[in-house]
């Protein structure tokens, strides 16, 4: 699959990618995190999901305290769970870099962003496929990412889905006329089957920063695979891109 991205015009912004540590071998998580920083990582991606808020059941603060020492890169925590506000404050003590949450898992989104970045850490408002961009409306000038869903949450090893290309292109829009205003710049990031097929149009729609599990993780050379990734991007048609 190479779905055709819209096109755009903005300042193509420093590109990041961030492998999910769900798809890495759990048996040996330390070296895993010490393998894909080695290989170009530039976060670690933490998937949290408690079997309420998606079907499915994952890892907690105590294994993102466990990798903190061997993480010489930010980790990257997406919250899939509800209520969410209880828990941000032990992934900030377990070394979270990035809290990102649905705000659909949270009583009060205004509350819940001032809670990340008083526990010191940045915050991260995910939208879902189906998900109103209208929660960007007063969110984004107090947000440090914004992560978009290409895949329904809860499993990996999900297919792309097309039209959250659209998705990413308005939602650049608004990091771009923010900027332009003096605003904050705002991280956009994609999480949901991307691969060296997808990646390229997820970037030039607008993405910034890209998680990828199996695509990575299920592959024998770490270093090849997001190398392949990166070049992807840079082999996109130049739709709309301005030197930074």
């Amino acid at each position: 699959m190479n779905p055709a991205a819209p096109q755009r015009k903005s300042i193509q912004p420093m590109i990041r990618i961030a492998p999910s540590l769900l798809s890495a071998d759990f048996s040996r998580l330390g070296d895993e995190v010490r393998a894909v920083q080695a290989a170009g990582a530039d976060l670690i991606h933490f998937d949290v999901m408690d079997n309420h808020f998606v079907p499915n059941l994952s890892i907690g603060p105590m294994v993102c305290a466990s990798i903190r020492p061997h993480a010489a890169v930010p980790i990257d925590v997406h919250l899939m769970v509800r209520p969410v506000d209880r828990i941000i404050p032990d992934f900030a003590r377990a070394g979270a870099s990035i809290i990102s949450f649905h705000p659909e898992a949270s009583e009060h989104v205004d509350r819940t962003i001032s809670l990340i970045h008083e526990s010191g850490c940045k915050a991260g408002l995910v939208l879902n496929p189906t998900t109103a961009l209208a929660w960007l409306d007063y969110t984004l000038p107090r947000l440090d990412l914004v992560l978009l869903m290409s895949v329904n949450p809860g499993f990996g090893g999900q297919a792309f889905i097309p039209y959250v290309l659209d998705k990413i292109a308005a939602v650049r829009q608004r990091i771009d006329a923010q900027v332009a205003a003096g605003g904050r710049a705002v991280m956009l990031e994609v999480d949901g089957g991307i691969n060296r097929d997808t990646i390229a149009a997820a970037a030039a729609a607008g993405a910034d920063t890209f998680v990828a599990g199996s695509a990575i993780f299920g592959t024998a050379d770490y270093s090849e695979t997001i190398a392949s990734l990166r070049s992807a991007i840079d082999d996109r048609p130049p739709v709309g891109r301005q030197p930074a």
